[in-house]
């Protein structure tokens, strides 16, 4: 508190947050009323990408503050080489739920797509997780996104995850469709967590508001396509009409032609290799492994065949 410029005597009180999975959150509550996000990064095994994953979300804060789009703002980070906490200011209301009318839910998603519109306007130093987990930032996103396929099947290996193809045949698949990797020559912000969970909902007078994009950690720069993928969890973004609508409103690009096809399929199968493999290190209970491998497994290979379906008529 003391590093970010708050008064550590003003502390009221500390209570755990729900809703995350991989850090440890707390809210701060000071005797003024003031409230803040303290996010602890966790001791044991990870994925590779996993590490120094508090200095990317802190990148998103500022990515985030530089587009206008709401999210918190980090007011001090650990720079020491693990990055073990961050401090943030605190967005108002609650995660995204099934309460909303479709109403509510077809403006807020309109919303939403000119948010992150807004987002993907921004321009980064070059490609990559600028954690530095994966090293240095690449000069091309080819480079850059092959190296994060690499590094997610060498963690495949190493903890023995149960996928629904070898690691290896995974691999040569994902390769049939790096030549649409090359179209994209702009790093942009990319948060690739954006579920309903990590989109909150502000209740005001006028009706509900987005109040903010939380959980940057997993951001890289890269494609802004991949937002999409976190977006349409297990679905298809061409189906949400209301957000993008919203983010051609806000100036965003969303054309599907057959190289975007390839490249959305490339990062669907990413996340669901992530998504898939994490259970190990995170000794994830059995109703979880059963839910990955019946739900996400079929969509990793859909993803997979798609890759080689588009690539081939390409």
């Amino acid at each position: 508190m003391a590093a970010a410029g708050l008064p550590p005597d003003q502390l009221a009180g500390v209570r755990p947050l729900g809703g995350g999975t991989y850090n440890t959150v707390e809210e701060l509550r000071l005797t003024d009323g003031g409230r803040y996000v303290l996010k602890t990064a966790p001791t044991g095994p990870g994925l590779r990408y996993e590490f120094r994953l508090l200095a990317a979300e802190t990148e998103f804060c500022r990515a985030a503050a530089e587009a206008g789009v709401p999210a918190p703002r980090a007011l001090h980070t650990d720079d020491g080489p693990a990055v073990w906490h961050t401090l943030q200011t605190r967005c108002p209301g609650t995660p995204w739920d099934d309460s909303l009318s479709g109403a509510e839910r077809a403006a807020l998603r309109r919303e939403l797509g000119a948010q992150v519109a807004r987002l993907h306007e921004i321009t980064g130093p070059a490609f990559g997780y600028p954690s530095g987990a994966l090293g240095p930032l690449a000069p091309d996103w080819r480079t850059a996104f092959t190296a994060m396929l690499d590094a997610v099947l060498d963690d495949a290996r190493r903890y023995a995850a149960e996928l629904p193809l070898p690691a290896d045949e995974v691999a040569k698949a994902l390769a049939a469709g790096y030549g649409a990797l090359d179209e994209v020559t702009v790093p942009r912000p990319v948060h690739f967590d954006l579920w309903q969970g990590n989109i909150l909902v502000h209740r005001t007078p006028g009706g509900p508001r987005i109040g903010g994009l939380i959980d940057g950690e997993r951001m890289f720069w890269g494609d802004p396509v991949a937002d999409f993928v976190s977006l349409a969890l297990l679905d298809d973004i061409e189906k949400d009409r209301d957000f993008l609508a919203g983010y051609r409103e806000g100036g965003g690009r969303a054309v599907f032609g057959p190289a975007e096809r390839i490249r959305y399929a490339l990062y669907r199968a990413y996340l669901y290799l992530i998504m898939l493999i994490e259970t190990v290190p995170r000794q994830a209970g059995e109703g979880h492994v059963r839910w990955v491998r019946e739900t996400v497994a079929p969509q990793l290979v859909a993803a997979l065949d798609d890759i080689a379906r588009l690539a081939r008529d390409a």
